[in-house]
């Protein structure tokens, strides 16, 4: 990474930091009607115990989550993509189960499985982030110029040939590009069951303890965790691209 790179979101948070400070101290406002930043470390170093551990609850389930989204996302995305009639009988469900709203989701899914809260978890963060992986798959397939695959198919090559050299290939741009945005999905469902769930475990359930006790500067020390830990995992997959996809990055101009 170069230095603009880490410079540039480094000025650009000292800037958003500061008029924030600014923002509190010009209204007047205590602590406990809005945080200040200088308000989020102490609240990190009294509840850092609770920070990794809860931290941790919260990063294992959502990985979970999504590497479950990533497999189910690519076979049906698949079976989409390679298949027409599949095609045209999944995208309609997929689509009006994409439409609900998962918040009204969580407080079934926690009744129906009480006391599997690492289950019920896992489930939500699958469920809010599955959908925009199988559509890409799907559009990356489904998008392939017939002339190559026509070409390797007259030359003798085997579907499986076809599929690795010129659909997989094809297909990997737009699976990165829709797994960045599952990453910060798959975070909002594992919050979503945190919160809601009577046994809720992890950064949400921390956030809605500090809510419940009125702890501002805990509730904004826990939002920063959560976009730490978001920006981690995004960058995981940002450098995951960059090993199996890099080829199709463009230059900025």
């Amino acid at each position: 990474m170069t230095g603009s790179k880490i410079a540039a979101p480094a000025v650009a948070l000292a800037l958003t930091l500061g008029f924030w400070e600014w923002l509190v101290w010009a209204n007047g406002w205590p602590d406990y009607k809005m945080a200040s930043p200088s308000d989020l470390w102490p609240a990190f170093w009294k509840f850092r115990h609770l920070f990794l551990v809860q931290g941790w609850e919260t990063l294992w389930r959502t990985v979970a989550g999504l590497g479950l989204a990533v497999v189910f996302g690519v076979l049906v995305g698949m079976a989409m993509g390679l298949s027409r009639m599949a095609r045209d009988g999944l995208y309609p469900l997929l689509v009006g189960f994409n439409a609900i709203p998962k918040a009204t989701v969580v407080p079934i899914v926690a009744l129906m499985f009480v006391g599997w809260h690492d289950f019920n978890t896992v489930l939500i963060a699958f469920m809010i982030s599955f959908f925009p992986i199988a559509v890409s798959v799907s559009i990356g397939l489904s998008t392939l110029e017939p002339e190559y695959r026509d070409i390797l198919r007259a030359l003798g090559a085997s579907r499986f040939t076809v599929f690795r050299k010129i659909a997989l290939p094809k297909t990997l741009p737009e699976f990165f590009g829709a797994l960045k945005v599952s990453v910060t999905l798959a975070f909002i469902g594992t919050n979503l069951m945190e919160i809601v769930s009577p046994h809720g475990r992890g950064l949400g359930a921390l956030f809605d303890s500090a809510k419940t006790n009125s702890d501002y500067p805990l509730m904004f020390a826990v939002l920063f965790a959560l976009a730490a830990l978001g920006i981690l995992l995004y960058y995981v997959v940002v450098a995951l691209e960059r090993i199996f996809a890099g080829w199709a990055e463009r230059p900025a101009s």
